[in-house]
């Protein structure tokens, strides 16, 4: 990819999400000498295969193996440094996780300088969402608000959308308090399943 694109330098080996998930679901638990040299590997569906080896692991490991999963990750994370990285992993060994556990590596993380640590403190509260818990989540899409990269634009808004999707009301009442500061992108994505009306008074400023 080249310079100002997402993922700037990284190799890409032309390999689909589904072949590498096909991969890994097959190879999952490889020795962690192997599976490190993927991590390390300059090719980005190699590190993908990696992390969805990872998720395998953890789905279907018991709270020992979870935990050594997680750990794993999070000591890894600088090689996680794709969107795609991130989302299709974060909120499955992060999230899940953390779900019933403290959560201060995710407020640690949403302020780090790193754009894919970010990144992955937003998305692993997807983990939550779905379980129906929204509160860490808002938290987090609060804090990352003035935040200058789209990417987390986009991941904020979409969390928020899946909120949303789950209890407008909770959705609504964090947009009315919060959207007038929301960047125009990550607003867009929030209100994306709106009605027309009410999603161009969200944009007009008029709700």
């Amino acid at each position: 990819t080249g310079k100002g694109e997402y993922g700037e330098g990284d190799v890409f080996l032309g390999i689909t999400v589904p072949q590498s998930q096909a991969i890994a679901k097959k190879h999952s638990g490889i020795p962690e000498k192997d599976r490190q040299k993927l991590f390390k590997s300059k090719y980005h569906e190699e590190r993908l295969i990696a992390l969805l080896m990872l998720v395998e692991e953890f789905k279907n490991g018991d709270t020992k193996k979870q935990k050594k999963v997680f750990d794993y990750y999070v000591k890894n994370r600088k090689y996680v440094n794709n969107w795609d990285l991130v989302d299709l992993t974060a909120d499955k060994i992060v999230g899940e996780w953390l779900f019933t556990r403290n959560k201060k590596l995710l407020y640690d993380l949403v302020l780090s300088p790193n754009l894919w640590e970010r990144r992955i403190a937003i998305i692993a509260s997807f983990a939550f969402i779905k379980k129906g818990t929204f509160t860490d989540a808002l938290k987090l899409s609060q804090k990352l608000l003035k935040d200058d990269h789209d990417l987390i634009h986009k991941a904020v808004g979409w969390m928020v959308r899946e909120i949303g999707n789950r209890d407008i009301e909770v959705e609504e009442k964090f947009l009315k308090k919060h959207y007038t500061k929301m960047p125009r992108t990550m607003l867009r994505y929030a209100i994306e399943r709106f009605p027309e009306k009410k999603r161009l008074a969200y944009l007009k400023g008029t709700v």
